[in-house]
């Protein structure tokens, strides 16, 4: 446990790859197997099942320290994490402990069998024996949430170096549905055959997005164009005579789309797909919002499965007939793609149309339907690409349709988290609604760090109630706000829904009273 709480500093102390590299790879040298293990699991998004609930935590935590909610409060406000102001409030630790991290998180899974009382005597117990970091790191176990800045990729490099094994390999490696209390390191990292999972889905291919010299610097004759689909990339596996439907976030979710596991069991053994799993009826798609009707609920119930149908719109073959095809050209893999689909012939069973175009120029022409058609834009792959592993440059490109833009109003600041703890950062913006200022969208992104000081100092200053850690700020500040796309939402005050709101300017050139007004938001709707 010391070890991995030592990790945890050391990647909380530097923002430089090279310095989280080097902290990755001094634990891997000196943790047991499966210490490892869990790491890994940790940092790929498997933690361990939460036991206690950060209501018991923080009310535990203050009667052993004896403060009252709100002192709490304000703590948890200034610190701005509530493992960090658990660890930093609890009295000093008399007791010391010997345990893993291993035996530690089973330690946490046997709470399961433990009533209230008996959790609360444990979980004090535990604190009574940690120093305030490993405080820290424990209460993170519980709540979950490490905020270091270990991406996958991060992971998979230093899994990489250590293991002398290829990032590729390390990538497929870490898909599917392992589970860290069931498999070792050698179990993990070096499978044999007969214990290779059937569901292991493949990396991912990640695009870029396109550059402003992309069109100067290539041929548009060496590349096909797509649509780029708003909804949920996936890969449909077909193995073993079994069906298995995979998020690109390493979710397995054959529950959420039953319709889709119909025609997959239709599909040939021994193939593996890749797409997007899109709200899509009668040959149209639907808002990304209909898609999430599905995913956001536990049941199906016939009347979601109607009003959200769901299809799947196939772009590539990574697998046919048992065999990788990721290293063959895109052409040779589309081509076969086509067959099956076309073989299949199910309705909810879709080819992603491949664009006819003869210059740049022509397919900016085409791009300009894409909100039309309720895609993001275009896809442009290199026609002998081969399926790579992750982000790489080069061959796949993103063209996102240019985002719609409005001048809001700050109305409501609330403080952030980790280092901009004692900073407001996360904003709600405002159009007028004849004298009225009506919120319409959530933003934390954008602005410079000193830009953020700037709006901090206003807030401090011009905050005229408080909600919890919610303040109302008197108007005064004009923002330009991004966003890709716009819909119609009556769960909203604004009757307005925007999705990936961002900061794209600060206004310092606009008065409030110059700020747009409902009616100029809801004129962008479709």
């Amino acid at each position: 446990m010391q070890i991995f709480a030592e990790l945890i500093h050391r990647l909380d102390q530097s923002t430089k790859t090279g310095d989280k590299l080097e902290a990755l790879a001094w634990f891997f040298k000196n943790a047991s197997d499966t210490d490892s293990v869990w790491v890994i699991a940790i940092f790929s998004h498997r933690r361990p099942k939460r036991q206690v609930s950060t209501k018991q935590l923080r009310t535990w935590c203050q009667e052993k320290a004896g403060i009252p909610d709100w002192l709490f409060e304000e703590s948890y406000q200034a610190v701005g994490d509530l493992a960090e102001t658990i660890a930093l409030l609890l009295p000093s630790s008399t007791g010391t402990h010997n345990l893993t991290l291993t035996e530690w998180i089973n330690w946490l899974q046997d709470l399961a069998q433990e009533d209230e009382d008996g959790k609360k005597t444990k979980i004090l117990t535990a604190w009574d024996q940690f120093t305030t970091l490993e405080r820290f790191v424990f209460n993170k176990l519980i709540t979950g949430g490490f905020r270091i800045g270990v991406s996958q990729n991060l992971l998979i490099q230093a899994l990489a170096s250590h293991s002398g094994m290829s990032q590729a390999q390390v990538a497929h490696r870490l898909m599917g549905n392992w589970d860290p209390e069931k498999i070792s390191l050698q179990e993990l990292l070096y499978p044999d055959d007969q214990g290779e999972d059937q569901s292991k889905p493949y990396p991912f291919f990640l695009a870029h997005p396109i550059e402003t010299s992309f069109q100067e610097s290539f041929s548009s004759s060496d590349w096909i164009a797509e649509w780029k689909w708003d909804g949920i990339r996936g890969q449909l596996i077909r193995r073993g005579q079994e069906s298995f439907i995979w998020s690109r976030g390493e979710e397995l979710v054959n529950e959420k789309f039953p319709e889709i596991l119909e025609f997959l069991d239709q599909v040939p053994d021994g193939t593996v797909l890749d797409g997007e799993l899109l709200a899509f009826n009668e040959g149209v798609p639907l808002p990304f919002s209909v898609l999430q009707t599905r995913i956001t609920r536990k049941t199906l119930s016939k009347k979601v499965l109607l009003e959200a149908p769901v299809s799947f719109i196939a772009f590539d073959l990574l697998e046919w007939e048992g065999k990788d095809l990721r290293n063959e050209p895109l052409t040779q893999r589309k081509a076969l793609l086509e067959e099956l689909v076309r073989s299949v012939n199910q309705p909810r069973f879709n080819l992603s149309e491949t664009l006819s175009f003869n210059s740049w120029e022509e397919l900016t022409q085409i791009r300009e339907n894409a909100r039309e058609l309720q895609t993001e834009g275009l896809m442009l792959k290199k026609k002998d690409s081969l399926y790579e592993t992750g982000r790489k440059r080069g061959a796949w490109w993103k063209w996102k349709m240019d985002p719609m833009h409005i001048d809001g109003v700050l109305i409501y600041a609330q403080k952030g988290h980790g280092r901009r703890a004692d900073l407001f950062t996360d904003y709600t913006f405002g159009l007028w609604d004849g004298k009225m200022l009506v919120s319409f969208a959530k933003a934390y992104s954008g602005l410079t760090d000193a830009e953020i000081r700037e709006v901090d100092a206003y807030v401090k200053k011009n905050t005229k109630e408080k909600f919890g850690p919610v303040r109302t700020v008197t108007p005064g500040l004009v923002f330009e706000i991004a966003f890709e796309g716009i819909q119609a939402s009556p769960r909203h005050k604004s009757g307005v829904a925007v999705r990936f709101p961002r900061i794209a300017r600060w206004r310092k050139d606009k008065t409030i009273d110059q700020a747009n007004n409902l009616a100029d938001l809801k004129a962008l709707l479709p």
